[in-house]
């Protein structure tokens, strides 16, 4: 009974902001929106960010100018606390904000090892038209 009352008093703490200086950009573009996850090598998530989460709303969100802002708020607060310097970045998606976030990382002073486009493309596509009769 008592090891179940020590266990209820004991905290967990958070872990410590260790130094992750490689590290992996996922930047999801689609026609609405940009996402922007940034991870270390192993694919731990150590900062991310939107569009939306920059305050932008609406058809503003499908910028190229709300993608460079999204951008470099996870950017920074992934070299500011984990101390990031350079990365390979992952491209997905069709959208505007595409190119904008490879600028903004860019301006950023991050070194980029690889750019990767990562879209999905399908094999064979969706399911054919039936035949036309004669």
């Amino acid at each position: 009974m008592a090891n179940m009352a020590e266990k209820a008093n004991t905290k967990t703490t958070k872990q410590k902001a260790q130094n992750v200086p490689n590290g992996k950009v996922y930047v999801n573009a689609t026609f609405n929106n940009t996402l922007i996850t940034v991870t270390d090598d192993v694919g731990n998530s150590i900062a991310s960010g939107s569009s939306g989460r920059a305050g932008f709303k609406g058809t503003r969100k499908a910028t190229p100018y709300a993608a460079t802002t999204a951008v470099e708020s996870a950017i920074k607060k992934a070299k500011d606390e984990f101390g990031v310097k350079s990365v390979d970045v992952f491209i997905k998606g069709p959208g505007p904000g595409r190119d904008a976030a490879l600028r903004a990382i860019k301006s950023l002073g991050l070194r980029m090892n690889m750019i990767a486009d990562v879209t999905p493309m399908p094999y064979n596509g969706p399911r054919a038209k039936k035949k036309r009769r004669a």
